[in-house]
């Protein structure tokens, strides 16, 4: 267990730094473009696929951003914006703020509330009136003006995990990060192992850890059986998620969350772990995690 925590924090201190020259320069990817959503597949609750309800996901100023100022009422127009490939082992930095007022008939739970999921199923195999994909959740909260309210912590819609050698069934739990009241920005980080840790990370502080992300426990609430999954949207899929209970989730897609509070998103970028390991190739980088020699180039 020490030597297995030993080799935690050397990853985590070898890729935190950025090497300006040479095969140690990391290779950040940018998800977003900032022009367009042309890399991302859009997926809301009973609409079709890449359908852009009431203009709710927009591009401004750099940011992508979340608005409702188009709705009436929410009416459960729970939707996910997917990135375009799947990862697995990787770190994701990004930028949030949360701007303006909840609009009206989102649930009191959801007041400056939003998320990035992870390890998600793709866009196209949502059920078509499906709240949330099955997924690991970093949760988003913005501070009410008065009380503490963590941020960075995690949810788990269809999904369990392993906290201090158990496996945990609680939906969300949370982290210890402080509370960002306001609409200001603040930086997160996600490093993410494929199916052995994922780290939260607020303004450059570890909020929140834990192990072998996974299938099962019911969809939100496990001692709500069906109403659990179909209150949620859930019908034809429910059975092929049931039977994958106990499957370690090793990759996925990633999700920017939109339900109900409006939110903006900016500096989307990801820096892969996972390529060639082999020292002699050209494309080798000292901070790979995971070894995927079909990537090499010699």
């Amino acid at each position: 267990m020490k030597r297995y925590l030993l080799n935690i924090f050397f990853i985590l201190g070898l890729f935190s730094c950025d090497n300006p020259t040479g095969s140690d320069q990391e290779e950040w990817i940018a998800l977003f473009n900032g022009k367009d959503l042309s890399d991302w597949a859009i997926k809301f609750a009973n609409q079709d696929l890449n359908v852009n309800f009431q203009n709710t996901f927009r591009v401004q100023d750099n940011m992508i951003r979340i608005a409702y100022d188009a709705y009436d009422t929410f009416e459960d127009a729970y939707a996910h914006l997917y990135y375009k490939a799947p990862y697995s082992y990787y770190k994701l930095r990004f930028d949030y703020r949360f701007t303006g007022e909840q609009v009206k008939g989102g649930e009191d739970w959801n007041v400056r509330n939003s998320g990035i999921m992870l390890h998600s199923q793709s866009a196209e195999s949502n059920d078509y009136g499906q709240f949330f994909p099955v997924s690991i959740e970093i949760q988003l909260l913005g501070g009410l003006g008065a009380e503490d309210r963590s941020t960075g912590n995690v949810c788990t819609p269809g999904t369990a995990l392993v906290m201090e050698g158990t496996t945990n069934y609680q939906h969300c739990i949370d982290s210890k990060s402080k509370t960002y009241h306001g609409d200001q920005w603040v930086s997160a980080e996600v490093v993410v192992l494929g199916g052995e840790s994922i780290f939260h990370l607020i303004e450059n502080d570890t909020v929140l850890q834990y192990q072998s992300p996974q299938i099962g426990g019911g969809f939100t609430n496990p001692k709500m059986g069906d109403l659990d999954w179909t209150s949620r949207g859930i019908d034809e899929s429910k059975a092929y998620w049931e039977q994958r209970a106990g499957e370690i989730l090793t990759q996925g897609y990633i999700a920017l969350q939109a339900e109900s509070h409006p939110i903006d998103f900016r500096n989307i970028k990801l820096l892969d772990l996972c390529g060639c390991k082999d020292p002699k190739a050209k494309n080798y980088k000292p901070y790979f995690v995971k070894a995927d020699s079909s990537k090499c180039v010699y």
